[in-house]
């Protein structure tokens, strides 16, 4: 019994020395060796402050800039509170949301059909990325604003879609806050 009982204890500190502090240690040295842009979160850097990451989405409102989904994390795209709504497709909250976003959008873009991921928020909240559509959806109210040419707006766009991971995976789509860095960069917003 006393020797099972000093084997129990000692394995127990082995294996926390071993698996809590070594292996983490170690994991956490090669990514700052190998990644550190990644294993720091992937912050943006402007003028020597952070500005955000290209992980995370940001709330963005003014005409002259692309906006990202809707977010119920907290107050909107609060990371310590990531989280969806949890209302579920019959909810009256939801589908009054929803409708007020989709009247919204058509009043900015007459006749296009709505992008489906610029009324619904993600499961996170926090999703950095729109897709290729509701970029495409965007345009034409950035340029007006910026007093830009859909053209130039619409090459920003291409140079910030990610193809398809590994070439089959998802879909395109575009980080929302690296896209509106460069428009900041090409062609300030009055």
């Amino acid at each position: 019994m006393k020797n099972n009982l000093r084997i129990a204890i000692l394995f127990t500190l082995i294996t926390t020395v071993l698996f809590g502090v070594i292996y983490p240690l170690t994991v956490n040295g090669l990514a700052q060796l190998l990644f550190p842009s990644k294993a720091n979160g992937s912050l943006l850097v402007k003028d020597g402050h952070v500005i955000g990451s290209a992980l995370l989405g940001q709330p963005f409102s003014s005409p002259g800039y692309f906006h990202s989904r809707p977010s119920y994390a907290g107050t909107g795209y609060d990371a310590a509170q990531s989280s969806g709504s949890n209302l579920g497709p019959t909810n009256h909250q939801l589908i009054e949301r929803v409708k007020a976003d989709v009247d919204r959008l058509h009043a900015e873009n007459h006749g296009a059909p709505s992008p489906i991921d610029l009324v619904t928020a993600s499961a996170s909240g926090l999703d950095p990325e729109i897709s290729l559509a509701a970029a495409e959806f965007q345009i034409s109210r950035v340029a007006r604003a910026r007093g830009m040419s859909e053209t130039d707006v619409r090459s920003l766009v291409s140079k910030h879609t990610l193809g398809r991971q590994l070439g089959f995976l998802g879909e395109p789509r575009v980080r929302v806050l690296e896209l509106n860095l460069d428009l900041d960069a090409v062609h300030p917003a009055p």
